[in-house]
């Protein structure tokens, strides 16, 4: 069943492009957090929406906000990422997709892509908005909107 708008998110770990393991409860529940699942790094519309929240990534620090990337690339796929793009915040990698069936990230395109949706979190892990769109760039946009209105 799919995580939705006022639900608390569950605990879990992830390995970190670093390699070091990710506990969730060092940021969710202490400070508002951006959850966004996406099919695979350096694809156009992946690297858009990466480059998206690296851009406005001082806005959203500014705001408190917490950036974290998900995506079932291994860590060395995310540490090239990483490197090319300069991104300043985390990916995790989901490499045996727990992570998406813990949140219930649907599949795109008949199923045969993985789904990108963005999970906006306040400071105590309860979800505030729920964001499904292909289009990469959105996701920044209705982040932002959301966050500033």
């Amino acid at each position: 069943m799919a995580l939705k708008t006022g639900d608390t998110v569950p605990k879990f770990t992830a390995k970190e492009a670093s390699g070091a393991i990710f506990e969730s409860d060092s940021v969710i529940g202490k400070k508002t957090v951006i959850i966004y699942f996406y099919p695979k790094d350096d694809t156009p519309q992946c690297t858009a929406q990466a480059c998206g929240f690296r851009d406005n990534y001082a806005e959203f620090v500014d705001l408190g906000v917490e950036i974290i990337g998900v995506s079932s690339d291994d860590v060395n796929s995310h540490q090239e990422f990483i490197r090319k793009y300069n991104l300043p915040f985390l990916l995790l990698s989901d490499s045996d997709k727990a992570l998406r069936k813990l949140f219930g990230v649907p599949s795109a395109f008949l199923g045969l892509l993985p789904g990108r949706v963005t999970y906006l979190l306040d400071k105590n892990g309860v979800i505030q908005m729920v964001f499904d769109s292909v289009l990469g760039m959105k996701h920044v946009k209705k982040m932002i909107e959301k966050l500033t209105e």
